[in-house]
């Protein structure tokens, strides 16, 4: 071996030996969100990096539309299938429009579920609730209940969009509580589309065509700030209240001034930080995906799968002026 062989032998060798060996890259995670620049998924992103920091190997790709859109949507996916991430945790604004995209990443190798809203059995592995529909929908109208004069009269409900697969189940839920509230009529449904504009406006319609609603139930944190803010320009505070879902650092002004006078939520930070956890377990093989199974979810404890593949987080939590200042400087 020539001179000027072994000298560069040695000096990649030696180089070698100063690299160390070879780093396995991060496990990256898109987390895919129902459009940008809301709160509540502002917050799951907190939780889905303190999932990172834990395991120590993921990457989270915080992303989605600008705008609550099923077509949005996918454009992300399909620009995540080419950035070939590992996987994709997606709150969907429409569960069948979005599962055709989320398959062809499935067939391309890339892990999918959903979390929060939930996409068609084929477009996913497994769905993540932030709680168990059947609860959020006897919520809303405990929540609603506990607002109306001795517990009767009309209330009207502000959701988001008209597919919103998780606002439907739960309108749906709620639906199916209501004998056990024989006091409480449900007048009609609108759609303010996850928009704060739209919301106020759709409010101020209910106000206007609906002058005996007093309570305005909005399973969205959107809405529910929206409505509390249209309320209030009305001038109908203590006349018409606000509930529904929404988180504290947005709500504690509205409870303050009563507006509303409670609401519940999950914590966005630990759902976050729980879909996380499950897209990472099933990339490294720690976790298949399947319905039926056991998946652990760090400090949250673990979520158990049905047949349909769907799991529950925890029930939604009540919050007003006893506790809501507390909870609204975490989130």
């Amino acid at each position: 071996m020539s001179f000027l062989k072994t000298l560069a032998l040695g000096t990649a060798l030696a180089a070698a030996l100063i690299a160390g060996p070879a780093q396995a890259e991060n496990v990256k995670v898109a987390l895919v969100v129902k459009a940008l620049g809301i709160g509540f998924f502002e917050a799951a992103q907190k939780g889905a990096e303190q999932a990172a920091a834990e395991v120590g190997d993921m990457e989270i790709i915080y992303t989605g539309p600008t705008s609550t859109t099923a077509e949005g949507q996918i454009e992300v996916i399909n620009a995540l299938i080419a950035q070939r991430v590992d996987a994709i945790a997606i709150s969907a604004n429409d569960k069948d429009a979005v599962a055709p995209a989320l398959k062809k990443a499935m067939d391309r190798g890339i892990k999918v579920i959903s979390w929060d809203s939930g996409v068609a059995p084929e477009g996913r592995m497994v769905h993540l609730n932030p709680s168990s529909n059947a609860l959020i929908g006897n919520q809303l109208l405990k929540l609603a209940e506990a607002a109306l004069p001795d517990g009767k009269g009309d209330i009207a409900i502000l959701s988001a969009t008209a597919t919103s697969t998780n606002q439907n189940t739960w309108i749906e839920e709620l639906k199916k509580a209501q004998p056990n509230y024989p006091g409480i009529n449900v007048v009609t449904t609108v759609y303010g589309d996850d928009l704060a504009d739209k919301s106020y406006r759709e409010t101020q319609g209910l106000l206007q065509t609906y002058p005996n609603v007093k309570v305005i139930v909005a399973p969205t944190s959107v809405g529910i700030v929206a409505a509390a803010q249209a309320v209030s320009d009305a001038g109908k505070v203590g006349e018409v209240f606000v509930t529904g879902l929404g988180l504290p650092s947005e709500m504690a002004g509205h409870v303050k001034s009563g507006a509303s006078k409670s609401f519940s939520i999950w914590n966005p930070i630990d759902l976050g930080y729980s879909a996380a956890t499950i897209a990472y377990h099933i990339v490294k093989g720690n976790a298949k995906g399947e319905p039926g199974e056991t998946i652990p979810i760090g400090r949250v404890g673990s979520v158990a799968f049905d047949e349909n593949g769907e799991g529950a987080m925890a029930d939604p939590f009540t919050y007003d002026a006893s506790n809501v200042e507390e909870f609204a400087k975490i989130f």
